[in-house]
Parts: C-alpha cells; sequence; structure tokens
C-alpha cells in the first residue's frame, strides 16, 4: 500500500484569523493608524471621544520621554523619527478635530470642545485670558527657538560627523578582522550599526523639522481659533463680544495647550536622543557619573552657594540648603576617592600595567604594512577592497592547499615611500614594492615591454618587464593585449607569491593540531592509532612542511596520515616519510602538474645523470648527504635550465622525472635556481596518468 500525499488546496485570500493574527503581531497595526489619523482630518469627533484620544497624545509624549531617558545609546531606539513623524501628524489632526469642536461649539459654554481642553483653558487663564495668551506664546517660542532649534542643529551637525568618519571607521573593522581580532560575524555586525548610525543621526536631522513646523503649525491655529471663534459667535450665534472673546479664548488656549505640551515634551526627547551620542548608559547615570563624582567641582559648588546666601538681601534658606547639600556630597566623594581599592580590584589593574610588555613579545606571521598614500586601499569604495581581496585570496589559498593561512594584519608605516608597502612573514620583511594610485599596471604576456607611455618597471611578484599606465590607456592596453591589473591586486599576487614560498614556516604546531582535530568523525580512529603511538605530532608537522615546501596540497589528509602511518613503523627519517607519502599522492600530483591537453608533460633525468647522483650520495643508513662535485654541479644546473627554457618555448610547462632515490637530492638542488619546478619520481607517477616526454637533463 502506498502512501498519498494530497496537496492542499491553494489559499484564495487571507482569512479572518490570519488577518487577527496579523493584526496582533503589529504588521497592520501602523497602517490602521496612519489611516485613522487622516480620518481625524475628514471626519468630526464627538468631544467625549477627542478627551480619549487628547489623553493618549499626552501620555504617549511621556512614554517616548521616558524611553529616551532611559536607552543606554541612540541606537537603541532606531524607530524614533518614524515615532515623531507619525506623533506630529496625530497631534496635528486632533488639532483639527478640536478646531471643528471650538468653531461648532463654542457658543454652548467653554465644555463644548472636551472637558480636557476646557480645564487646560481655565489651569492657564487663572481669571485672566491676556495671561494665558502671553504664558502659550511664551511655551511655544521656548519649544521653537531653543528646544527644536537646538535639537536640530545637534542632529544635523551629528549626521554630517558621521558621515565624514565612515571611511576611518569602516577600514578600522576591515582592517581588525584582517588580523583577526574580530571575526566575520562580528564585523558584519559592526558594519550594520555603522550604517544603522549614520541612517538614524540623518533621519533625525529631517525630522526636527517636522517639530518645528508644528509649533509654528500649533501657533497659528490657536490665533485662527481666537479670531474665527470670536466673529462666528458674534456674528452668527449672537453673543456679546465679551462673552465670545472669554469663552473661545479659553477653548483656544486650552486646545493650544493640549497639543504643545505633548509637542514640547516630544521635543526634549528628540534633544536628549541626538545629544547623547558618545554617552554610554542611561542619561540618569550618565549625568552622575560626569556631574557628581567630582569632589572639587562639588566643593566649588558649596562655597559659592554659601557665599551667595550670606550676601545682603538674598535668602539664606534656599542657598544655604544648596551650599550644605553640595558640600555634604563633595565630604563623601572625597573619602571614598582616598579608600584603596581592594585586593580584586587591585589584581586586574597590575595585569592591565604587564599587558603592554607581554603583547611586545607577540610575533604576526603575516603582516602588510602599507605607506601613507596607499591607506585608501583598505577602504576603496570605487573598486574592490585590499581586505576583500586577502580574504579571498586566504580562501583560496586555504582550497588550494589545505590549511588556513593566518590572519593578515595591516597596518601604517610612515617610514615607507608614500606609495610603497613591505610584506613581513614572522616580522621579517619577505619582500617589498611600490604602486601607483589611480594608474594600472601593463603586462605583454609574451615578456616584452609594454609599448605604451607610461612609467617602466619590474612587476614585484615575477620580476617580468611592467609598466603603469593611465586609466584612460585600459582600452588601448586591451585591444594590444596586455594584461592588465589594478594596484591592489598587483598587491595581492605579491602577497600570494610570498605566502606559497612560506607556507611550510607559516604551518605551526598548532595548525597541525588544528588540522587534526578537525578531521572528521570517520577519520579520528586513524589519528588515534597514529599520533602519537606510530609518529608524534611534530614528526606529522615536519613531513606536511616538507610537502608544503614543494607546494603540494596537504588536503587529503587522511591519505598522507596513512602513508606515514605505512611508513613510520621502518624508518624514523622524515626524507624516507616525505617520499612514501608522495607515492600515495601520485594521482594528484599527476592531476596537478597537467597541461592543457590533459597529458603530463615530462623531461627524463638521462642515465648518466641518475648514476651520478647515485655515486654522490655518502653517508650511513639512511643519512646520506649528496656530494657532487663543483663542476659537474654548475653543468648539471645549466642542462636543467636549458631543457626547460626549450620545453617552455614549446608552451608545456613540464616536471622532472626521476628515480625515487635520488628525488629529494635533485630537488634540493633545483629549488636553489627553479624554486618553481615540480620534481617528481617514478613512484609517484598514476597508472592512468597520460605522458608526454618532452625533453631529457
Amino acid at each position: 500500500m502506498t502512501d498519498v500525499i494530497l496537496d492542499k488546496p491553494a489559499s484564495t485570500g487571507p482569512t479572518p484569523g490570519s488577518v487577527w493574527a496579523a493584526l496582533v503581531r503589529g504588521e497592520m497595526g501602523l497602517a490602521i493608524a496612519v489611516v485613522g489619523i487622516i480620518v481625524l482630518l475628514i471626519v468630526p469627533v464627538p468631544a467625549m471621544l477627542l478627551d480619549l484620544l487628547l489623553a493618549v497624545s499626552i501620555t504617549g509624549a511621556v512614554l517616548i520621554l521616558m524611553t529616551a531617558v532611559l536607552i543606554k545609546k541612540p541606537l537603541e531606539f532606531t524607530s524614533f523619527p518614524t515615532v515623531l513623524l507619525v506623533a506630529t501628524l496625530y497631534r496635528l489632526g486632533l488639532n483639527i478635530a478640536s478646531t471643528r469642536l471650538i468653531l461648532s461649539h463654542g457658543q454652548e459654554g467653554t465644555a463644548g470642545a472636551g472637558h480636557i481642553i476646557e480645564a487646560f483653558g481655565h489651569l492657564m487663564m487663572q481669571g485672566n485670558f491676556v495671561i494665558g495668551v502671553i504664558v502659550f506664546i511664551i511655551l511655544v517660542l521656548v519649544n521653537f527657538m531653543v528646544v527644536t532649534k537646538g535639537s536640530g542643529r545637534i542632529a544635523e551637525v551629528a549626521a554630517r560627523f558621521t558621515l565624514d568618519a565612515m571611511p576611518g571607521k569602516q577600514m578600522a573593522i576591515d582592517a581588525d578582522m584582517s588580523s583577526g581580532l574580530i571575526d566575520q560575524d562580528t564585523a558584519k555586525i559592526r558594519r550594520k550599526e555603522l550604517e544603522q548610525e549614520s541612517t538614524f543621526f540623518g533621519a533625525m536631522d529631517g525630522a526636527s523639522k517636522f517639530v518645528k513646523g508644528d509649533a509654528v503649525a500649533g501657533l497659528i491655529i490657536t490665533a485662527i481659533n481666537v479670531v474665527g471663534g470670536i466673529l462666528i459667535g458674534v456674528a452668527q450665534h449672537k453673543l456679546p463680544i465679551g462673552q465670545a472673546a472669554s469663552t473661545y479664548t479659553i477653548m483656544s488656549i486650552g486646545d493650544g495647550l493640549v497639543s504643545q505640551i505633548p509637542a514640547l515634551i516630544i521635543s526634549i526627547a528628540a534633544g536628549l536622543v541626538v545629544s547623547k551620542a558618545g554617552v554610554e548608559g542611561s542619561a540618569d547615570k550618565a549625568l552622575t557619573t560626569q556631574l557628581a563624582m567630582n569632589p572639587v567641582a562639588l566643593g566649588m559648588v558649596s562655597a559659592s552657594s554659601g557665599v551667595i546666601a550670606l550676601i545682603p538681601g538674598m535668602p539664606l534658606l534656599p542657598f544655604a540648603a544648596v551650599s550644605l547639600g553640595a558640600g555634604f556630597l563633595a565630604y563623601r566623594r572625597a573619602q571614598k576617592a582616598a579608600e584603596p581599592p581592594p585586593p580584586e580590584a587591585q589584581a586586574p589593574a597590575a595585569e592591565a600595567e604587564e599587558e603592554p610588555i607581554s603583547a611586545s613579545l607577540a610575533i604576526d606571521d603575516v603582516k602588510i604594512e602599507l605607506g601613507y598614500g596607499l591607506l585608501t586601499l583598505i577602504n576603496d569604495l570605487e573598486g574592490r577592497r585590499l581586505t576583500d581581496q586577502i580574504r579571498a585570496l586566504r580562501k583560496t589559498l586555504a582550497t588550494e592547499f589545505g590549511f588556513v593561512m593566518p590572519p593578515v594584519r595591516i597596518l601604517d608605516n610612515m617610514r615607507l615611500a608614500n606609495q610603497g608597502y613591505a610584506i613581513r612573514i614572522k616580522e621579517m620583511e619577505a619582500g617589498a614594492g611600490e604602486v601607483r594610485l589611480g594608474q594600472l599596471m601593463a603586462m605583454d604576456p609574451r615578456g616584452g615591454q609594454v609599448e605604451l607611455p607610461g612609467e617602466h618597471m619590474r612587476e614585484p611578484a615575477f620580476g617580468l618587464p611592467a609598466t603603469w599606465i593611465a586609466e584612460d590607456l585600459r582600452e588601448e592596453a586591451t585591444f594590444r593585449g596586455y594584461t592588465i591589473v589594478d594596484p591592489a591586486t598587483v598587491l595581492t599576487t605579491h602577497l600570494t607569491e610570498i605566502l606559497k614560498e612560506n607556507m611550510a614556516d607559516l604551518l605551526s604546531y598548532s595548525e597541525v593540531q588544528k588540522l587534526l582535530k578537525d578531521l572528521p568523525e570517520t577519520q579520528k580512529k586513524l589519528v588515534d592509532d597514529i599520533v602519537p603511538g606510530i609518529a608524534t605530532a611534530a614528526t606529522v608537522q615536519r613531513v606536511l612542511q616538507a610537502l608544503l615546501r614543494e607546494r603540494v596540497s596537504i588536503r587529503d589528509l587522511p591519505q598522507i596520515l596513512e602513508g606515514i602511518g605505512e611508513s613510520a613503523p621502518y624508518t624514523s627519517s622524515v626524507t624516507q616519510l616525505v617520499e612514501q607519502v608522495r607515492a600515495r599522492l601520485g594521482r594528484q600530483l599527476c592531476w596537478a602538474n597537467r597541461g592543457e591537453d590533459g597529458a603530463l608533460p615530462i623531461i627524463t633525468l638521462s642515465s648518466d645523470w641518475e648514476q651520478a647522483f647515485a655515486d654522490a650520495l655518502v653517508g650511513p643508513g639512511e643519512d646520506k648527504q649528496l656530494a657532487l662535485a663543483p663542476s659537474r654541479l654548475q653543468e648539471f644546473i645549466r642542462n636543467v635550465r636549458e631543457a626547460f627554457e626549450g620545453a617552455a618555448l614549446a608552451g608545456d610547462s613540464a616536471v622532472l622525472l626521476t628515480s625515487p632515490g635520488v628525488r629529494p637530492y635533485v630537488r634540493s638542488i633545483i629549488e636553489r635556481f627553479r624554486g618553481q619546478t615540480v620534481v617528481m619520481s617514478q613512484n609517484e607517477i598514476h597508472p592512468r596518468a597520460r605522458l608526454k616526454t618532452v625533453g631529457m637533463v
């Protein structure tokens, strides 16, 4: 019996349950709120409902203020510009709704627009509407001229400075990640925070205009309500002018006050948020830490308040209270500062003092020092950044050779040429060069000199003739078939060759332990059987280093361990272990060195030279050494060069094939003058490999 799975019918639309769930989750809440604000602009609102909406406006403003006070940093309230816009539109909608009630029901008395507006109007007037009008105007000016204007200016400057500082901050993040201080996930978080910071302050700069416009609109609406209400009351409802002026002024001022108090509260919240940049912790803790922790400052406050209290005519009680309070705080702070720190607090301090000394002992495995003019390569926004290329290089080398290169530390060095660089391996200089920003390096693939105007020089990685040309010569150089690379790629290519030359030195004991630990669970038993019973981890390291020295990938680590485990019981010679492992890696070696036609191009070692090398081996057992006469050595070097140059002219990148017994010694000679030449033994030729003989030494 087979199981039958029936597909669910396609949904034709949202169900009532899904709509309610979306509403509860807040996905539609904001949309409904915005639509409700628009409704306030059109549909008349009864006085009872208006009271409820005004209460929501006031309490919402208090909630926004408390949130601004308690956040630890501005980015915790990134929705503030949106909240500011919605709150401003909400108050304007309430203003229009209350204006409609004031003008249409003002003849009924001061309660015609609701009890909240009436209460605020009587509170402000205190029986004299002239005083109420003056106080209301002052309140609006304080909000408009002081709080809102200051907050807007802080947001404007903060946005400008944040945008100006972005390249430097991004460079610092990339440099920290390249040097290994932070991982890629942390770098993503820091970049996201940096992006949010610039967006937030830019949005705050624009959102502050909402508050400013709201203050002006509130003042104008209040004036319209007063003038329009008096005219309607006298002309249409036949009210005495005094009664009309009193009634409509109380309601208009109450309406303006109900709108301006939330506006002032939100303006204060905006000022707190934008002025909090660079201060960690909530506002109360930050202010307490920075204002009330200095006993000298508190002592000066106490003394000055005491002097003012003794001035004839000045009230004694308030200044004396301030003087005594500040003096008491200054005394307590001074006592606390004089107390010795607890032992647990002294130990970290001592360790912190010793940290620079211990840190100075650390050695950077790979380091790039840049001249001052090349610092822009780290944050090249128009092209590929140097840090991105180094990250891709480490990934490529890990895939190609089987272990992750150490992090590359990038720093500046004012002693270098302005556009110069130096590459250091374990603090020792391994390569140096210069690049030209704003130009391109052109090279002839045939090895000739580039026939274009520019600065002729040698390519730093391979020493080939090259020329720095202007950007506008790119098309002509491409048309002539030249290879074109940008400055960052020149540096990265040089770094690649240096890393390949020094891979054996970069494979430390700890890296070997990590490689063994990271093997799949199915290979753990192999490691346990071999290390350390048959071969120590140090022996495994020396074998892997010998393979990397000849640019053989160690990615197939289980196969290498099997070769070590097979031979280690019978020999302690690392040279012999390496030869046994290379024989096991025959398929990999033949595949890696095959030509474009799929065949392995080889240059064989003649029987005369085979016999010469065999006869030159001296020493007991496995401790043999090569003792070839200098004249024969020079003749061998000359013959090798002629054979490989002939193969290169024919377009073949050949390997030198020798017998297993002499291969290590032949390689030790060739690596001194042709380090990239591959030397293989006959045991390393895979049975399925197709050979193509292109010469003989």
